[in-house]
């Protein structure tokens, strides 16, 4: 782990505000979704045109991998609310990861990174993927020395950041910068919530109350304007779990197969589901709820059989489908620049 700690002790250094000659930024106001709180932004990485602009250029820039041929967007496709359609990811060579790539939809809100919640910053988790064999494989400083030969990168960083060469903290600040303007938040069932009552058909409505409901209790994990409480649960989808989860962060057997609430926002479009990926539709998800999970010494209390009917089932799928912000998926300022 000795690299983390020097890349962290590199991307930690403030950054003058010097700028570029020939390039001239401002600061940029992200809209904000009604009933969401203000974007915490670092102090030394607030929201600029230029900043942004250099993290979407990085974001879909290959020569962060090793063999120039993964990017950020690799896993990350706008189309599916930023994740890949995939059971587990592929890296570099076709090597296939452990875990389904999770969507960066509001990411900005997150205050923890990895299933596990091992990473405390959007700029600190730039690393993980970048260094991980199985995706980049690469080390940082070899992504800066390739990075360095374009004179363009170079001037960005020099305006926006002050720094007369990529370097570490140019590179996660400029990709958190980006990641950062991916919000959602105008899905029917937003605009519905904002007083437009005809967004949502009869069936959708009963889904709603359903979800809510002590019936239920999807809501008990699944809060907030972006359905989750960003906390940690054992489910029973196993009985014995090859990934440790939130046991890998704390070395504590009563985190074993806990895994980090993931967002309902655009789910319609984010499978297959779980860490593993190993659900290929939401209907198989609610099955798995319905019947209660599997046995394990951690499975979270309220994970039992909840007796719904077939209808029900279908009530709840069709609010979950109302989640689908279909404004956010079609952005072209999310696509690579030449898009």
């Amino acid at each position: 782990m000795r690299w983390v700690l020097s890349i962290l002790t590199l991307i930690g250094i403030n950054a003058c505000n010097s700028g570029s000659a020939h390039l001239q930024d401002k600061p940029v106001h992200i809209h904000i979704p009604t009933g969401f709180k203000k974007i915490a932004f670092p102090e030394d990485n607030k929201p600029t045109e230029l900043r942004i602009k250099l993290g979407r250029i990085l974001f879909y820039d290959t020569r962060l991998s090793e063999n120039n041929t993964v990017s950020c967007a690799s896993c990350h496709v706008l189309s599916a609310a930023f994740t890949d359609g995939r059971k587990t990811s592929e890296g570099i060579l076709k090597r296939v990861g452990k875990r389904n790539a999770p969507t960066l939809a509001n990411v900005a809100w997150t205050p923890r990174f990895m299933m596990e919640g091992g990473v405390p910053t959007l700029e600190a988790q730039a690393i993980a993927p970048l260094h991980d064999t199985m995706e980049m494989g690469q080390n940082m400083m070899f992504a800066i020395e390739k990075l360095n030969k374009d004179a363009s990168l170079r001037e960005l960083s020099k305006a926006a950041y002050g720094r007369d060469s990529i370097d570490p903290f140019v590179i996660t600040r400029a990709l958190a910068n980006f990641q950062r303007t991916f919000v959602s938040g105008d899905s029917r069932y937003d605009r519905f919530n904002n007083g437009k009552t005809d967004e949502l058909n009869e069936q959708e409505v009963k889904g709603k109350e359903l979800f809510f409901s002590q019936k239920t209790m999807c809501f008990s994990c699944h809060s907030g304007v972006n359905f989750t409480d960003y906390s940690f649960y054992n489910i029973g989808l196993y009985e014995a779990y090859n990934d440790q989860g939130r046991q890998r962060a704390t070395g504590d057997d009563s985190d074993n197969g806990r895994f980090k609430t993931p967002t309902l926002r655009n789910i319609e479009l984010t499978s297959p589901y779980m860490h593993d990926g190993s659900i290929n539709s939401l209907e198989e998800v609610i099955k798995l709820y319905n019947e209660g999970g599997k046995n394990h010494r951690n499975k979270d209390a309220r994970i039992k059989p909840l007796h719904l009917t077939e209808e029900e089932e279908a009530d709840l799928l069709a609010f979950l489908k109302s989640l689908t912000d279909w404004n956010f998926v079609q952005r072209k300022d999310l696509l690579p620049l030449n898009k």
